[in-house]
């Protein structure tokens, strides 16, 4: 029996191809129970392994954080302020997105979709899909709403003298003119110079409260047809307003380069807006006034002027100055001083004489004109003033400190401004009385 045992697991190491299938068996069935003993045996291997290493980087972060030498609620704070700021990023852009998604779709709806709120005429939700759709800013829609608004139409005629260098400009008629006034109305006139000299100046009647004005007016400019290549002809309608400045309706551009002066040329134009501009400097004149309470005299002393505007085509001007004494609005007397030929800063140290009893002084306005001489043709304005008790600024200060000095000579620079705003100024002074 013994040997017989010990020669059995022989049998199950080497069976013979014809063995009893008793033994194969016998000998298959406990295989499976060692591999499954030795699963469970890796498993627990494996999972003591995983928690030692854990423990171990647990042990070593702990470490680092012992040597980190802050005290452990510093610690905590921190990693509170990191954590919170972590999480309102991911809020942000999350938000971000949804928002980005939601303009998208309303995108989507304006384009492709009809909803019943459009059939029944929602006007807030078509301009919220136009907004969608288009992506302008509100300053954007308001230069585009500014491009396409109608200024009027103005019908103009260029005939060009070749014999005599004349260029006549005729000022026929305007159309559908935007209401300046509140009433609904305009006045308007047409202003007619050739850029960039600007020397020569004409204006048109006034018509008033008129949308369609008929001028049939026709002015001349004297100028060699080879100087018309650099310029311009400007044609600017305005509203006139008999208190305050003329406001600008709009105005039409001419440059002679692209027009053939070779035959008469007569067509209507669209009136263009105008970028308002810095205003022009006319030059500053220097005056000493000087007053005599006993005597009843004012004597007003043109002394220099400066920087005056180029009226020639020489890049000069031939200046003088004209004074002006108003007495209720109404001209009292009047001295101009001599012509300085050929230059912008004119040195004048002229005195005039004017008897006013000390009980009209608060009366009194003086008005000061700088124009350029011409030999040809009427003298051009360069710049204006008044001084006196109802003026305003520099120049109603110059006139009570002269006041306040009596028999000493005040002197004091003032700036020159355009005539028709200085006209403005005096007739709504006076038509306040």
């Amino acid at each position: 029996m013994k040997l017989n045992l010990l020669r059995q697991p022989q049998a199950m190491v080497a069976p013979e191809p014809t063995g009893a299938s008793t033994t194969s068996a016998m000998t298959a069935s406990p295989v499976p129970a060692i591999s499954t003993s030795a699963g469970n045996s890796s498993e627990t291997e494996g999972t003591v392994n995983k928690n030692d290493v854990f423990e171990e980087i647990k042990s070593k972060f702990l470490n680092e954080i012992d040597k980190i030498p802050l005290p452990p609620w510093a610690i905590i704070a921190i990693a509170v302020v990191a954590g919170l700021l972590i999480i309102t990023c991911c809020f942000c852009i999350i938000k971000k997105c949804c928002c980005k998604k939601k303009k998208n779709k309303k995108g989507k709806k304006g384009k492709d979709g009809f909803n019943m709120k459009n059939m029944q005429g929602d006007k807030h939700q078509d301009d919220d899909d136009e907004e969608g759709e288009t992506g302008l800013t509100e300053e954007e829609k308001e230069e585009e709403e500014k491009e396409v608004e109608m200024l009027g139409k103005l019908q103009y005629s260029l005939a060009y003298d070749f014999t005599d260098n004349k260029l006549t400009v005729g000022i026929l008629q305007c159309a559908d003119l935007v209401s300046m006034d509140s009433g609904g109305t305009s006045d308007p006139y047409v202003k007619v110079f050739i850029l960039p000299d600007k020397k020569k100046k004409f204006d048109t009647k006034v018509q008033k409260k008129n949308l369609n004005p008929v001028f049939n007016e026709s002015f001349v400019f004297k100028l060699p047809y080879e100087e018309l290549g650099g310029k311009t002809l400007v044609m600017s309608v305005y509203d006139y307003d008999r208190f305050s400045k003329h406001d600008i309706i709009g105005e039409v551009k001419i440059d002679f380069k692209s027009i053939d002066l070779g035959k008469p040329i007569e067509e209507w134009k669209e009136l263009e807006s105008v970028e308002k501009e810095e205003p022009e400097k006319l030059g500053d004149i220097c005056i000493s006034l000087r007053y005599v309470p006993t005597a009843g005299k004012l004597t007003v002393n043109v002394l220099e002027a400066k920087n005056l505007k180029k009226m020639d085509v020489g890049g000069l001007s031939d200046p003088y100055v004209k004074i002006q004494v108003l007495q209720n609005g109404k001209k009292f007397k009047k001295k101009k001083t001599t012509v300085k030929k050929n230059t912008l800063n004119p040195y004048f140290n002229e005195s005039f004489s004017f008897e006013i009893p000390l009980e009209q002084m608060q009366k009194i306005l003086v008005v000061v004109t700088v124009f350029d001489y011409d030999k040809i043709g009427s003298n051009d304005a360069i710049g204006k003033l008044f001084i006196g008790s109802k003026a305003s600024g520099t120049e109603m200060k110059h006139w009570a400190d002269m006041l306040a000095n009596p028999r000493r000579p005040i002197a004091q620079w003032h700036p020159l401004r355009p005539e028709e705003d200085v006209d403005g100024a005096l007739a709504s002074l006076f038509a306040k009385k």
